[in-house]
């Protein structure tokens, strides 16, 4: 199937904004910005898991451990779940780790391939949480080659189509196709930058 000319830029765009997410998580180098190369270390599970400030992060955690502050469940399946509440979410918002920005990202990209070309079904309680850094990189990429398959699928006609995708956790089925694309490349790059942010701090830290 011939790729929509308006789904060209979106896809490139998408394709950019992971390979800068992986490489800035899993190195052994990124593109600092000006097209040189950046050494960076790979994400560890101490880092993974860091709270910036102890006591007040929402995170991943192992469900024998119970919700973090404010949260009152574990969303996921398997030995570990992310901090959640029900909507409206606490305000202020709680800060959430590295750990917890991947795990959305990752669980919204499988999530989003599924009820986009896949079964329609898959719920959060589907979405096994990784653990640690390396299960959690490993996830991301999973999620973001399945969305982008969705998205191979995909015609002039169905760009416009409102509810193409079912994800109950957005405003997809009210909008139409192209809105979802367009917005879930930017979900992959504002998280992406603060985890960049985050690994940085980290890093200022441990100096």
């Amino acid at each position: 199937m011939m790729t929509p000319s308006r789904l060209v830029p979106l896809l490139e765009q998408f394709d950019f904004a992971c390979r800068r997410l992986t490489d800035r998580m899993a190195g052994p180098v990124m593109d600092s910005g000006d097209g040189t190369e950046t050494s960076v270390s790979p994400l560890t599970d101490e880092e993974y898991l860091w709270e910036p400030v102890p006591g007040a992060c929402w995170s991943v955690r192992r469900r024998a451990e119970g919700p973090g502050p404010r949260a009152t469940r574990l969303d996921g399946t398997g030995e570990w779940g992310r901090d959640a509440a029900p909507y409206p979410h606490p305000s202020p918002p709680p800060l959430t780790t590295l750990a917890w920005r991947l795990s959305h990202l990752a669980e919204m990209l499988f999530l989003r391939a599924d009820h986009t070309a896949g079964t329609h079904s898959l719920t959060r309680d589907d979405y096994a949480v990784a653990g640690g850094a390396t299960e959690a990189v490993a996830a991301f990429a999973t999620g973001a080659a399945a969305w982008r398959d969705a998205l191979l699928g995909t015609d002039e006609a169905a760009l416009d189509e409102v509810g193409r995708c079912t994800y109950p956790h957005g405003s997809d089925a009210g909008e139409p196709f192209v809105d979802i694309v367009w917005w879930v490349s930017q979900e992959v790059l504002h998280h992406g930058a603060e985890t960049a942010l985050l690994r940085d701090l980290h890093r200022v830290r441990q100096r």
